[in-house]
């Protein structure tokens, strides 16, 4: 199947500003945040790991099958920046960054969309092969 012209995923990066300070410096609330993220753009949990700055501000991830996403706040500018960066045609990245909107109730948002990966079999034609699929069958 090809799927020239549609790309590979879906990378969500915004800015969103006008946050709960309070929020933006709680490592748990910000792990929650992201997992819920990563939840509702029906993505699948691999991993993830935070990180709580002092004398403020957190950075963390959620690795998914799909791709990740991460974030890194500024509680004295009420300020996050995130990425939400999913591939396939079963996630939505747009479904978690409005959970992290509605989570770190920012007042205010910026977003940029990259389509990741547009074009690619078209650039790689003729330079690998796709594995063709093995059917073995079974004798009984």
């Amino acid at each position: 199947m090809k799927r020239v012209g549609v790309g590979l995923g879906k990378h969500i990066i915004a800015e969103l500003f006008e946050c709960d300070s309070d929020t933006l410096d709680n490592v748990d609330a910000i792990k929650k945040s992201l997992l819920e993220a990563a939840t509702a753009s029906n993505s699948t949990v691999i991993n993830y790991n935070f990180h709580r700055f002092k004398p403020y501000g957190v950075s963390g991830y959620v690795l998914i099958a799909e791709s990740h996403i991460s974030i890194h706040t500024w509680p004295e500018y009420g300020y996050a920046a995130v990425d939400v960066f999913t591939c396939g045609d079963k996630t939505d990245p747009w479904k978690g960054l409005e959970v992290l909107k509605d989570r770190l109730k920012a007042k205010r948002i910026t977003v940029m969309e990259i389509t990741r990966g547009l074009n690619v079999e078209k650039e790689y034609d003729g330079y690998w092969e796709p594995k063709k699929k093995i059917v073995r069958e079974v004798l009984t």
